[in-house]
């Protein structure tokens, strides 16, 4: 694979930000692009996306990003819950 992105979250939420998104990495079955998130630290997720061509690396990058966006939303979500008696 030619092209390659890496990033790091940083969250008090990044165990269960790796949890909601595992699942898709066992699904993942694309030609073009590959992609690996791993719990790097208790507080950081890592996810690593490397694609053959810019093309399949920006639309592995939307969605991967965006599923992460969506799971942290999610739990700020659940987050805001807890709070409220």
């Amino acid at each position: 694979m030619r092209h390659e992105a890496h990033f790091r979250f940083r969250s008090a939420d990044a165990g269960h930000l790796f949890r909601a998104v595992a699942p898709e990495m066992e699904a993942e079955s694309t030609p073009r692009s590959r992609a690996a998130c791993l719990l790097e630290a208790p507080d950081t997720l890592v996810l690593n996306v490397q694609a053959a061509d810019i093309a399949a690396l920006r639309a592995a990058l939307n969605m991967w990003l965006r599923l992460i966006s969506v799971a942290q939303e999610m739990q700020e979500l659940l987050n805001n819950q807890e709070t409220i008696p």
